[in-house]
């Protein structure tokens, strides 16, 4: 599952010949900004992206290699903070273009949300072993939280009502999402959804204790931690407001 993550190995210290270059260890209160960081790139998309794909989503997936450009800009620099920075916009880029693209595009077929959202997988986990490990590692927890949430939504019975809530007119659009979340509150939903969320905060938390032991003092850990965690907190904000004002959900 998104190799990267679930099998923590890939996010193990890399082992790197003279040639490589891995940006330096960052101090701990960098590390608090980046994660911190990390989870506001999770929440943005919900406040900007979103209403900005259903307008516009050819300068919506734009925005996404002018982020790339400012990442790599930034990533090149000497200077070590910046360069981190940098890295993250990096991977932020890759999850802004896929999220563009599904929403944009393809946001009737539910079964190529997974696969349009794996689209850099190759290009982040080659990425682990240099200094756009952060970058990567954020991307891969992003990947690793939308693979959860829809295999609790295939689970549940909810990913088979995506296609006509977001094809519907936005009328009948808002009663047939209020109807989809209602459907989690049957006890096997409810169980599933336990079940998910209790995995994702196991991970997150073996995610932050393996950053806490790493003796290089990565931030990549505590990025994707932070990714993680966020994650599920805008899924549950997402099936909060689809129960109760669907029109501000962001799917509809």
């Amino acid at each position: 599952m998104s190799s990267g993550l679930i099998k923590t190995a890939a996010l193990d210290p890399p082992r790197l010949n003279g040639a490589e270059l891995l940006l330096p260890i960052p101090k701990a209160g960098e590390e608090v900004i980046l994660s911190r960081g990390a989870a506001a790139l999770v929440v943005l998309p919900v406040f900007l992206q979103a209403p900005w794909v259903r307008l516009h989503p050819f300068s919506a997936g734009l925005f996404s290699f002018l982020l790339l450009g400012v990442g790599i800009l930034l990533g090149m620099r000497v200077e070590p903070a910046k360069a981190r920075w940098g890295a993250l916009l990096v991977g932020f880029s890759g999850s802004w273009l896929a999220g563009t693209l599904f929403w944009g595009w393809l946001r009737a077929h539910p079964l190529l949300h997974l696969p349009i959202e794996a689209l850099a997988l190759p290009l982040a986990l080659t990425g682990l072993q240099g200094r756009w490990r952060l970058g990567c590692s954020f991307y891969l927890a992003s990947l690793v939280g939308t693979t959860l949430t829809d295999l609790a939504m295939a689970l549940t019975g909810v990913m088979r009502l995506w296609p006509a809530v977001v094809e519907a007119p936005i009328e009948e659009a808002q009663p047939l999402l209020q109807q989809a979340a209602l459907t989690l509150s049957r006890p096997t939903s409810l169980a599933i959804l336990l079940a998910f969320t209790g995995l994702i905060l196991l991970i997150a938390r073996t995610l932050r204790r393996r950053g806490r032991l790493c003796p290089s003092g990565d931030a990549s850990w505590g990025v994707a931690s932070a990714v993680l965690i966020t994650t599920l907190m805008i899924d549950g904000l997402f099936l909060l407001t689809a129960l109760i004002q669907p029109r501000f959900s962001g799917l509809i």
